[in-house]
């Protein structure tokens, strides 16, 4: 029996839910990320209240197509210096933006919310923080040409789960978080809820 409807179309937060031993199908939501970014920029909100945002936007799109359903949905913004990425357009733009980040501190904002009956019943956002290394122009170089298809979907351009890890001197937070899931919180309010045992 489905109890979950996971309102992305992200392959890594579907292997973790299937890890995780949940049953789930996947609705991705279609919405205006950047509008509704530009939005609540002009507005002054901060990273963390935008992932939220774009999360229980995506979560209730997917919710108004099925109002009995659970849905989760996910968003993630990287924020460095008072800048945010979006995921790459193309190689030389992932390039870029690695070249920018080397050398520095940045946050990754993961925001969950959950709808049920097409009403938010819970909502969580993570904000780990991950040090790059001042990596040279040719090691970058190599990591994009060799990893394109698999960082190509990702802000930031790395997958800590794969050979981006390498990029990294300091990582402080919740790993499941950083590939996109506060996958232990979900779990405890899942359980809390009677959604799954446990």
């Amino acid at each position: 029996m489905t109890i979950l409807t996971l309102a992305s179309s992200s392959s890594i937060r579907a292997k973790l839910l299937r890890n995780a031993g949940l049953d789930f199908e996947v609705k991705p939501a279609r919405i205006d990320e950047a509008s509704i970014t530009e939005s609540l920029r002009s507005e002054g909100a901060t990273p963390h209240d935008i992932a939220d945002a774009l999360a229980e936007h995506k979560a209730l799109r997917t919710a108004n197509r099925d109002p009995t359903a659970l849905v989760l949905g996910c968003d993630q913004l990287l924020e460095c210096e008072g800048q945010l990425y979006q995921k790459p357009e193309t190689p030389e733009d992932a390039l870029r933006q690695l070249s920018e980040l080397r050398g520095k501190t940045h946050r990754l904002h993961t925001a969950a919310v959950l709808f049920a009956q097409r009403q938010p019943v819970w909502r969580h956002v993570s904000t780990p923080r991950l040090t790059m290394r001042t990596c040279s122009d040719g090691f970058l170089e190599r990591y994009v040409a060799d990893n394109w298809d698999n960082i190509r979907h990702c802000v930031g351009c790395y997958q800590i789960e794969g050979p981006g890890i390498r990029l990294f001197s300091r990582i402080e937070g919740d790993l499941f978080a950083i590939q996109g899931l506060p996958l232990l919180e979900l779990l405890s309010i899942l359980i809390q809820r009677k959604d799954i045992p446990g």
